[in-house]
């Protein structure tokens, strides 16, 4: 019964006394705190007080240290926050809930303590252990510790009011709960021992705005990784008003190794007007059971400093994230005019001379006029890229900029744009909106020199060093167009492989822009290019023929998410080369995977005609592949003594090219009979299509390594013998002709033995000849027939082929010569290739026997 009764009475006090404890009003929000619209103004004491605060026994070798006194302004009472540590040093377990704690403030009033959330569950200390319990009290308006007591008591069913007074403990006249600038503290965050002291206040400019970054240094002294605990942050000003700090971007969600520091950096703006001297960061921590900020521990920060954020020309810019050293450095920039406007191209160097990985931070990357204008540059391959440890990325900007503006004072500013990690939306789009500055990289002025034809020239980007130079420039006539081509010779200069994108080209003349009409051409397997080794590749793009231009711009970019990201611009105002030129009997080559072949002229002849004369070309192609292979298209213009230039259509096998063996390829025009067909010159390349050399039977869009071949002209002689007569790729020899009239009769049959045999070495594409026989009569009047090689005519030895024709006046013959005359018949115009003379014999005519 006895100890019925004193459980009874126990419990009764301990009702009381949580009901007397209880905070009344509201919280602050966090939005509020943000706005520094924090009423309350809590003393900034800047002495540093030991975290032992002194000891009262309890009872049976049980003592309380007092540690961690704090206090944080709140709306609805200030709460007051103290750490109990109960040590045990009997052999049995203490129970907690023997013990009641009690702040007497200044003014005499006492406060029951209640534990908070996360303690609230410790009822117990085991023999030999310690455990440590955090309470909390509402202080109302008191803003100060100042003479703030701590008394305990001791559960004794003997004692008046169930209650023993166990001690008091005053705290020191000179305690602040603040760690002096650049004083380690002793704490526990999630129950890891860690070090922590303030290092840094900046205070920047930018925008219109004040904005203050905060450093505080955190050592994990525990052997578990420490995590971000969720704490809120405030910088806290002399008077004591809060503004609530946004964790910097690149730190969300950081973790500390143990034995490892790391500095976390905070951002907030502050009013232009407020004084930066003497003040400090408060970490606090939601309660979301009591719906209470819990202050935990703060530190007085270093006196405020503004950085000199301008980097001189050349000049590296060390910066810190997460303890690394990033090493930042804008190392070449060039300009020149366009449309009013300066076209500016920055080589900026980013490099992680760190030992961890780092993400970068989001940055917004801009040009600053002088009078404060900014030109937004886009920042893709800057913010969020990652860098393992010791690499480095040079990354090519560009920029935009009115010629009003003075181009010789520009600078490229770096600003960073944090994030915050807090759940508060209003807070969290407060915070989206604080930007600082990193640096004001000075910008060199350098004209961008033209690039001349030839010469070699260095440039590095994102995706290594190389060298480049630019091999041509040549305009030739395209269908109803003008095609210009540029050829440009990429070289890498580096001592690892230079990783190519998946590149694109746009080429522009003077203003006009060209780059919907821009195809690159490059063998589209070269994805890397080795040390030392280069590649070609060719731009090229339709232009009206009437259009004259001063200065040709050529760019290489690639489209990453949608966005062009440059890989090499350059300017010349180089006039169009002269086309290379193969003398007569040379070799042209062409280059190509599957596709390398050399092309040489057989003959080049003209079919005479009444109104036009067609120009006809010959050549073989011997493919220098290993195997069978498709050959290039090959595309040409005859190109006349007098500049004059006429497309020339091509007849190509379209079968697979055999190693060992040529392929016939024929050209030929319409050219008026007022333009001189001697000395011609045929302009000749591989026809292309996008990214491929197109094909026999495939239609081209453009040409490429054009050269000119100078033709060998043959005039056409017939001659007088048909023993051997040769149409490319046949021979035709007539062995004998036998022509025959009988008398009285109007025909003249004729009858011939010949040989028609094949070239066999080389291939042919469609046979678009005609052999036209013409037969001459005694008489000197002459009939034709058309043979077709194939048909009428077939391939082989000792083969027979009659033919008669008819006239009444052949009646009348008694004898005489008849001749027999060949033509090469092409596009409607023929060429006499032989003719021969022979006897008629003149048979009896047959009579009736009675």
């Amino acid at each position: 019964m006895r100890k019925r009764k004193h459980r009874s009475i126990y419990i009764a006090l301990l009702l009381i006394t949580l009901v007397i404890s209880q905070p009344s009003g509201h919280t602050v929000s966090a939005a509020s705190a943000a706005a520094g619209s924090v009423s309350s103004k809590v003393s900034a004491e800047t002495s540093v007080t030991p975290k032992n605060l002194g000891s009262i026994p309890l009872e049976g070798g049980v003592k309380a240290t007092v540690e961690d006194i704090n206090i944080w302004s709140q709306a609805g009472g200030n709460i007051l926050t103290y750490t109990l540590s109960y040590s045990n040093t009997g052999d049995s377990n203490a129970n907690l809930n023997h013990y009641f704690s009690r702040v007497v403030t200044f003014g005499g009033s006492v406060i029951p303590g209640n534990p908070i959330t996360a303690d609230a569950i410790k009822n117990k200390v085991g023999s030999k252990q310690s455990e440590r319990v955090t309470y909390y009290v509402n202080v109302g308006k008191i803003n100060s510790l100042k003479g703030l007591k701590i008394t305990m008591f001791v559960w004794d069913p003997q004692s008046k009011g169930y209650l023993k007074h166990a001690g008091t403990l005053s705290l020191p006249a000179n305690y602040s709960p603040t760690a002096a600038s650049a004083h380690r503290q002793k704490l526990s965050i999630n129950n890891i021992p860690v070090a922590a002291a303030s290092e840094s206040l900046q205070i920047y400019k930018y925008g219109g705005k004040v904005f203050a970054k905060v450093g505080i240094n955190f050592s994990n002294e525990g052997t578990k990784v420490l995590g971000d605990p969720g704490y809120t942050a405030y910088l806290m000003s002399a008077g004591g008003t809060a503004f609530e700090l946004a964790l910097n971007s690149s730190q969300v969600g950081y973790k500390i190794q143990p034995q490892e520091k790391k500095t976390i950096y905070y951002l907030t703006e502050i009013p232009p007007y407020l004084k930066t001297d003497k003040m400090k960061v408060q970490y606090v921590q939601k309660d979301e059971t009591l719906k209470l900020e819990l202050p935990k521990s703060s530190y007085m920060l270093p006196a405020a400093v503004i950085p000199n954020l301008n980097v001189d020309k050349g000049v590296m810019k060390k910066i810190g994230i997460n303890g690394n050293t990033i090493e930042l450095q804008l190392t070449a920039a060039s300009v020149y005019s366009e449309d009013n406007s300066g076209i500016w191209t920055f080589r900026f160097r980013i490099k992680n001379a760190g030992k961890q990985a780092v993400v970068l931070p989001a940055y917004e990357l801009s040009v600053r006029a002088a009078g404060g204008t900014a030109f937004p540059i886009s920042t893709k391959e800057v913010s969020g890229v990652s860098l393992k440890p010791l690499q480095e990325k040079v990354v090519q900007l560009t920029a935009q900029i009115p010629l009003e503006v003075e181009q010789n004072t520009l600078k490229l500013q770096m600003i960073e744009a944090v994030q915050s990690d807090s759940s508060n939306e209003a807070a969290t789009a407060a915070a989206a909106k604080l930007s600082i500055p990193v640096a004001y990289f000075a910008i060199p002025y350098t004209l961008r020199a033209e690039t001349q034809k030839g010469q070699d020239y260095q440039t590095t980007n994102s995706y290594g060093t190389f060298g480049y130079s630019l091999l041509s420039l040549q305009r030739f006539p395209w269908k109803d167009d003008d095609i210009l081509i540029a050829k440009l010779n990429i070289t890498n200069r580096q001592s690892v492989n230079l990783a190519l994108p998946d590149l694109k080209g746009a080429l522009k003349v003077d203003n006009d822009d060209l780059m919907t009409s821009t195809e690159l051409f490059m063998d589209k397997e070269i994805s890397s290019i080795a040390p030392g080794k280069s590649a070609e590749m060719y731009m090229l793009s339709k232009v009206p023929y009437t259009t004259d231009f001063s200065k040709l711009q050529v760019n290489l970019y690639s489209v990453v998410k949608e966005e062009k990201i440059p890989f090499l611009s350059l300017s010349t105002s180089s006039v169009t080369d002269a086309v290379y030129k193969i003398e007569r009997g040379g070799s042209y080559t062409v280059v190509g995977k599957g596709k390398n072949a050399t092309v040489q002229e057989n003959k080049t002849t003209v079919y005479e005609g009444d109104n036009a004369n067609i120009v006809y070309s010959e050549l073989f192609l011997n493919s220098e592949e290993k195997r069978q292979s498709k050959m290039a298209r090959l595309q040409a213009y005859y190109k006349t003594n007098d500049g004059q230039l006429y497309e020339a259509t091509s007849i190509q096998p379209d079968t697979p090219a055999t190693p060992g063996r040529k392929q016939l390829i024929t050209f030929w025009a319409k050219l008026p009979k007022s333009v001189g067909a001697s000395n011609l010159t045929l302009y000749l390349g591989p026809g292309i299509a996008g990214n491929k050399l197109t094909e026999a039977g495939q239609e081209s869009t453009g040409f490429i390594n054009i050269s000119a071949l100078e033709l060998n002209m043959v005039a056409a002689t017939p001659v007088k013998t048909l023993s051997k007569v040769t149409v490319y790729p046949y021979t035709l020899s007539i062995l004998n002709s036998d022509g025959r009239n009988t008398r009285g009769s109007d025909t003249i049959s004729i009858a011939m033995n010949y040989n028609l045999l094949r070239d066999i070495s080389y291939e042919v594409g469609a046979f678009n000849h005609k052999l036209v026989i013409k037969m001459t009569d005694p008489f000197g009047q002459s009939q034709e027939k058309n043979l077709t090689i194939g048909t009428e005519l077939t391939e082989g030895y000792n083969n027979t082929y009659s033919v008669s024709f008819s006239n009444n006046m052949y009646k009348k013959l008694t004898g005489g010569t008849y001749a027999i005359t060949l033509y090469d018949e092409f596009q409607g115009e023929r060429m006499e290739l032989a003719s021969q003379a022979y006897i008629l014999t003149m048979d009896r005519a047959p009579t009736n026997e009675q």
